[in-house]
């Protein structure tokens, strides 16, 4: 993972490509950007290739410039310049490392940074989401923010936003009854929101 990320900025044609995004497909925009320079947006639930999209679309509606992490596979030659330039951050899962201190030591180093994480790491169901928000937003101490679409609706925003306490079931529970009524293009696919590691916190 390259340590430099910065994120495209959103000039006036990235604001009205958003908004037309958008418009045309027939969805709208919900919620508001919380006042931090930076934060941790959960993308949830993700269960369809079209959910980049909308994610982009909404955040150029709100002219909030993103960073967002994605398999390294999807970057390819010519491909994947361009999902560089429309901000994502490729992540090789094979390789292991400290990319959870590394991104917030980037956060920190950064005038402002909004990191999209999907949490689920996968358009499939999946029993666990992957805890890597949860520990950049804590030892950066930075808000988490929970953005969703919510298909039957076409709803795209950002709902609840809150700095993480430290206990994970307790902070969990928060994103759970969040997300409980929001529903994925293929419901099916939702993940079961649950960290692997809130078990050992009940021990």
């Amino acid at each position: 993972m390259n340590a430099e990320f910065p994120a495209p900025k959103c000039n006036f044609f990235a604001h009205w490509l958003g908004k037309t995004i958008i418009r045309l497909s027939g969805w709208k925009v919900a919620g508001g950007v919380p006042n931090s320079q930076s934060m941790v947006i959960i993308a949830a639930p993700h269960t369809s290739n079209w959910d980049l999209v909308y994610l982009l679309g909404a955040a150029y509606s709100f002219r909030l410039s993103i960073n967002w992490l994605g398999k390294s596979n999807l970057f390819v030659p010519v491909f994947g310049a361009f999902m560089s330039f429309l901000g994502g951050i490729p992540v090789d899962r094979s390789k292991r490392g400290n990319m959870v201190t590394q991104l917030a030591e980037r956060i920190h180093a950064s005038n402002g940074l909004s990191l999209v994480v999907p949490p689920a790491g996968t358009r499939a169901y999946t029993d666990y989401w992957k805890s890597g928000f949860y520990r950049i937003a804590l030892e950066a101490k930075i808000p988490i923010v929970c953005g969703y679409l919510d298909y039957p609706i076409k709803e795209a925003g950002l709902g609840l936003s809150f700095y993480l306490s430290g206990d994970m079931i307790e902070d969990m529970d928060r994103i759970r009854d969040f997300y409980r009524t929001k529903t994925g293009k293929f419901p099916k696919s939702k993940s079961r929101i649950l960290l692997r590691e809130e078990s050992s916190e009940e021990n």
